[in-house]
């Protein structure tokens, strides 16, 4: 699946998206095998992968190469690549710039938070022949002016505006949208009033399809436990287990063996 309209073509039959968050080779490569839907190089690689506080630190320098590793590992899997932090906040010249990077690193779509001023980029990269998946709720790159990671529209009134913005960017050429951390009663409305798919992470069930960071998922990072986290395998024990079975064979001398060992 390299292609948006796969998305809508899934919604359009009611079948659940699955998306997940990747940052590298190895795991598209594992991604690509299963049977997931799609691929999203997220900007909070520059949390998993590289250690920062937030994803503000995502510079498009730092995420082309994650872009490209992923989009090589992925095989026939849609990539779709955030646009980071402040590109889709300039002017129209630099949104540009950094989406028409991003997809010639290998992205088949890209992400942009938000549906102030960046629905005119919205509109102009959709025009331009770059599809677009928008990004609502809950959004990272203003993480500092939502005073942390927080559940959004709680209140009615609050509730009314998402659902305003994500219309907005629908209207605005969006092939998707993202719903982040927002009540379930709201992103099910939210998923009902849009005709394009609606892809939640603590966004409840009824919505089109859902995504979460690969890591997260597969139990790798277990200080990370929010309420919308389902873990699947528990891999930071499982590696941690495996480190040491081969530490005692290096120190006991049971590794390697004679049969790991060349004539």
């Amino acid at each position: 699946m390299q292609s948006v309209t796969q998305l809508q073509r899934l919604k359009n039959n009611q079948q659940k998206i699955s998306m997940v968050t990747c940052y590298d080779y190895w795991s598209a490569q594992l991604v690509a095998a299963s049977s997931m839907d799609c691929l999203l190089v997220g900007d909070s690689l520059a949390v998993v992968m590289h250690g920062y506080a937030s994803t503000v630190h995502a510079t498009l320098d730092l995420m082309l190469p994650h872009v490209s590793a992923v989009a090589r590992g992925a095989g026939s899997k849609l990539v779709v690549a955030d646009m980071p932090f402040m590109t889709a906040s300039g002017d129209l010249s630099s949104g540009v710039t950094a989406a028409t990077a991003l997809i010639q690193a290998g992205a088949h779509a890209v992400k942009i938070e938000g549906a102030g001023h960046q629905v005119l980029l919205i509109e102009h990269l959709v025009e331009a022949g770059i599809p677009v998946v928008g990004h609502l709720g809950l959004t990272p790159q203003s993480v500092l002016q939502l005073g942390g990671h927080r559940v959004q529209a709680k209140d009615e009134a609050a509730a009314r505006c998402l659902v305003s913005d994500a219309e907005k960017v629908e209207a605005a050429g969006a092939a998707a949208l993202v719903l982040e951390c927002v009540p379930a009663k709201v992103a099910a409305e939210i998923a009902k009033v849009l005709q394009i798919p609606v892809i939640g992470i603590g966004a409840g069930v009824d919505v089109d399809g859902q995504v979460l960071v690969l890591q997260d998922l597969l139990g790798a990072n277990p200080g990370f436990k929010p309420k919308f986290l389902r873990k699947y395998a528990d891999l930071s024990s499982s590696i941690g287990q495996a480190l040491d079975r081969y530490h005692e064979d290096v120190q006991s001398g049971a590794f390697p063996a004679r049969c790991e060992s060349y004539a």
